[in-house]
């Protein structure tokens, strides 16, 4: 059964939009996130993209109201977390894929928080057959793999068909055709108009499956916008032994380029038919003709290996960079008060 007619249950009319705003958290004289900016648009996914400690999980749980933030604010549908009266029904999030008793089936697992929000359990049984576990639901969950814990997460964050959904790794513990089914799932969501927010480590797969991306480093953004934007401007890579002579003419035909090593030049254009012709009405023969584009992991690892955005985690803890305290091996986690 195809994603998109896996559910009948009529979607959410919009999604809602997540906005966070001067976001800082500290931890003593730790700060984890600083002033961190950035929105989320409904009918779009937008990945969460660091190295481990950059504040990526923080964030998330702030955002959730989990923790709260030393400064900023971090919303949902313009409002904060705890001041959403049925946050199920508004909020769908999967933090931790263990978030579960292993002595609990996962159907009644599901049954569990249903109730609490006055959701059926006809809703849950739907949603094990929406994320492909039904035959396991009557196991108990603490047999489950990461895989099918995974899925049993993303069905609790989807039962009550909320306007934003927000997921911290959701692709960990999947096989390939799982990858491939949660990129299938997570597209049907954004096209229902809702708002997905999903952090991960798995560029490649990221790159296949995102609108916009949020990249930060060491609590801070480094960088943000579309995945098209991002990647800059269509260039493409032409070798040729008349290599000036043939730079002549694409200037001639209005195309600007520039010299790349001994015979190749760099076109600033994404039609490399054109550049076939004007090549062949010069007379100059093409060695290679490939188009170049600076792929989501190049970009990352060139915005998160600068000296001011290198992983502090990595540091030499002598050397005083990398701040003090185990806050360093991951991210801290801190209880609400509420």
């Amino acid at each position: 059964m195809s994603v998109a007619t896996q559910s009948r249950r009529p979607a959410a009319d919009t999604g809602a939009r997540i906005e966070v705003r001067g976001l800082t958290k500290r931890f003593g004289d730790f700060t984890a996130v600083h002033e961190l900016d950035f929105v989320v648009e409904p009918g779009r996914i937008t990945g969460f993209l660091g190295p481990n400690g950059a504040g990526k999980t923080t964030t998330l749980r702030m955002l959730l109201g989990l923790i709260r933030p030393t400064s900023g604010s971090a919303t949902i549908g313009g409002r904060s977390y705890h001041d959403i009266t049925n946050p199920l029904r508004e909020v769908g999030s999967a933090l931790e894929s263990t978030n579960f008793h292993p002595g609990r089936s996962g159907r009644d697992h599901l049954r569990v928080l249903a109730a609490a929000s006055g959701i059926s359990d006809a809703r849950v049984d739907e949603m094990l057959e929406l994320v492909g576990i039904p035959a396991a639901a009557r196991k108990r969950a603490g047999g489950y793999s990461m895989g099918m814990r995974q899925r049993l997460g993303l069905a609790a964050a989807l039962l009550g068909d909320p306007k934003a959904v927000i997921l911290d790794e959701p692709s960990n513990g999947l096989d390939p055709e799982g990858i491939r089914w949660l990129r299938g799932f997570l597209r049907h969501l954004s096209s229902e108009g809702k708002t997905v927010l999903i952090s991960s480590h798995l560029l490649q797969e990221v790159a296949q499956t995102v609108d916009d991306v949020v990249i930060i480093a060491n609590g801070l953004s480094v960088a943000q916008g579309s995945i098209d934007d991002l990647r800059g401007e269509p260039t493409v890579l032409v070798r040729s032994p008349g290599r000036d002579e043939l730079g002549s003419a694409l200037l001639a035909a209005g195309l600007t380029s520039e010299r790349d090593g001994s015979d190749g030049l760099t076109v600033r254009t994404e039609d490399m038919a054109r550049i076939g012709d004007v090549a062949l009405h010069s007379g100059v023969p093409i060695h290679e003709l490939r188009s170049v584009s600076t792929d989501l992991e190049s970009l990352y690892f060139q915005l998160t290996s600068t000296p001011e955005n290198r992983n502090r985690n990595l540091a030499d803890p002598q050397d005083g960079a990398a701040g003090s305290g185990s806050a360093l091996q991951g991210e801290p986690v801190e209880r609400s008060a509420r």
